[in-house]
């Protein structure tokens, strides 16, 4: 799973669901990630054998993903803006469980890890991206909780 950072405050309960058969590829949510510029939303992501490929940080106007290996070719090099239009975090995270839906074995094959991504078994993502959406539904209104802890800013 990756690596939290010194200084940021992550609130929620992580989970964390295989992808694969074999249990290689897994996907990871945290539920609310405040960063430490007064931000926050979930963050979630497909990890291969512990090393992070692909991010997605729904945080509202300053929200993006990342591609192409996130662990490999750091923050900067694999940061991808939302599509315009996805300002806030709820759109942004419905586009992003799309595109892990419609597209991660095509986003892992990109990112150099062609057997892993023939791996996606499609039964074991779907799973994995409902119950995303059920645990966060389930951890409830953790963004009110961070406002008043002062962890980010409304």
């Amino acid at each position: 799973m990756a690596t939290m950072i010194d200084g940021e405050s992550y609130l929620g309960r992580v989970l964390v669901r295989p992808l694969s058969k074999s249990g290689d590829v897994t996907l990871y949510l945290w539920p609310l990630r405040c960063l430490k510029s007064k931000m926050g939303g979930p963050t979630f992501g497909i990890d291969i054998k512990g090393e992070e490929i692909i991010r997605f940080d729904a945080h509202g106007p300053r929200g993006h993903w990342h591609k192409g290996g996130y662990d490999k070719l750091g923050a900067g090099k694999s940061h991808q803006d939302f599509p315009e239009g996805l300002d806030a975090s709820a759109p942004q995270l419905t586009w992003s469980l799309a595109q892990i839906r419609a597209h991660g074995s095509q986003l892992l094959a990109e990112a150099g890890y062609p057997d892993q991504a023939a791996a996606l078994d499609p039964e074991m993502v779907d799973i994995a991206l409902d119950t995303v959406v059920a645990h966060l539904d389930q951890e409830g209104d953790l963004r009110s909780r961070a406002i008043t802890q002062g962890l980010i800013e409304a």
